[in-house]
């Protein structure tokens, strides 16, 4: 789209997200059914971040995702595309509205809605922000471990780059994907786990692999898009703004981080809060944390939710294990917590029988105080 005509469309946008947009200053309860008898039909998948548009949809991401007329397991290979998207509506009655996005070739066949140009890699598309009139994705590259694993097990990171999505006017599976270097395999933590836009700078949160795997905090000049791998700065131990990344010597902002959570601002209680499943081994613990900036510091957090597929007890299927935990404010009415998990399973086959998990479940519940001191 020409730049002359963002500009037209940026204003048409904020009309739209004024007008019929309004809905979201409501609670909308979101649900995620798996598809029946459809080719293409959307029949699972995890990570669910949530991005608002400026035209009031919502951009849902989603990670490894199983398709089809049904679920179908190979052996252990489950039939899965590595992401898609859904993209969402509220009415004006807060009706939940999700046409899901299974991205497809010329010939009908599905394939990720981004993918690396290596085809021993895929992505894990994860958080991301809108600027210049564009949707930008974080892009989590993930290869076969180097020992072999269990398959809910069998990956390791090689790197993140950054999707740059346009002319989001047209239907979704039209939109227009260029992919940008970020940081480079080998490096330890990638920018990816959770991303906000403040001022003129996007900020992107980054898993350090080592020690205490410590949350790390990069940004870029929402000026200097073009070239993310060049115009990276990170945070350091001095609390100054370096250019590049190097963990290492990066501020840890969370001492326990995650690989994927929320982090967003909420206006009403002036602070920062960020939903994360627990990190401490395979919990059932949900934790909200507070900070007063998104550098914090952060508090350790209370629980705030149990998720009753992990708690002990003669129901308690052993193979299953959940997380991907995050906030959705923009479908919140102040008042409420509304944020999703997923559960997957140690045991792929029982994928086909098992309809309960690998989808996003939701909770919604009273919007609690944190009263740890940080």
């Amino acid at each position: 789209m020409p730049r002359t005509n963002r500009a037209l469309w940026s204003v048409l946008a904020l009309f739209l997200f004024f007008a019929p947009g309004l809905a979201h200053a409501s609670s909308c309860t979101p649900s995620f059914p798996l598809e029946e008898n459809k080719t293409l039909g959307w029949e699972g998948a995890d990570a669910a971040y949530s991005i608002l548009l400026p035209d009031g949809r919502d951009v849902w991401i989603f990670g490894d995702t199983l398709y089809g007329t049904d679920r179908s397991v190979t052996g252990h290979d489950p039939r899965q595309v590595h992401n898609s998207l859904g993209i969402s509506t509220c009415d004006a009655k807060g009706n939940w509205h999700l046409n899901y996005v299974v991205k497809h070739d010329r010939a009908g066949h599905a394939e990720s809605y981004f993918s690396p140009v290596d085809p021993q890699h895929w992505y894990w598309a994860m958080d991301g922000f809108m600027a210049h009139g564009d949707l930008w994705v974080t892009l989590l590259c993930i290869r076969h471990a180097a020992t072999p694993s269990p398959w809910a097990m069998d990956f390791e990171t090689c790197g993140s780059d950054l999707a740059q999505v346009s002319h989001l006017d047209r239907d979704p599976q039209d939109w227009e994907v260029s992919i940008h270097p970020l940081v480079p395999d080998g490096v330890k933590a990638y920018p990816s786990a959770a991303t906000v836009v403040r001022g003129d700078y996007a900020y992107l949160f980054a898993l350090y692999e080592s020690g205490t795997r410590p949350l790390l905090v990069t940004r870029l000049p929402l000026n200097g898009l073009d070239n993310p791998a060049g115009n990276l700065e990170y945070l350091a131990t001095d609390d100054t703004w370096k250019h590049g990344f190097d963990p290492s010597h990066a501020k840890e902002v969370m001492k326990n981080g995650n690989t994927e959570l929320s982090i967003r601002y909420h206006s009403e209680l002036k602070e920062w809060l960020a939903v994360m499943v627990e990190p401490n081994g395979f919990s059932d613990k949900v934790l909200l944390r507070t900070a007063p900036d998104l550098t914090g510091p952060w508090t350790e957090g209370q629980v705030v939710y149990h998720m009753p597929e992990m708690l002990p007890g003669p129901s308690r299927d052993k193979n299953v294990f959940c997380y991907a935990g995050k906030e959705h404010p923009e479908l919140e009415d102040g008042r409420k917590l509304l944020f999703t998990y997923v559960c997957n399973t140690m045991d792929v086959p029982s994928l086909v029988t098992n309809r309960k998990i690998y989808h996003p479940q939701v909770v919604l519940i009273p919007l609690p105080h944190e009263q740890d001191e940080r």
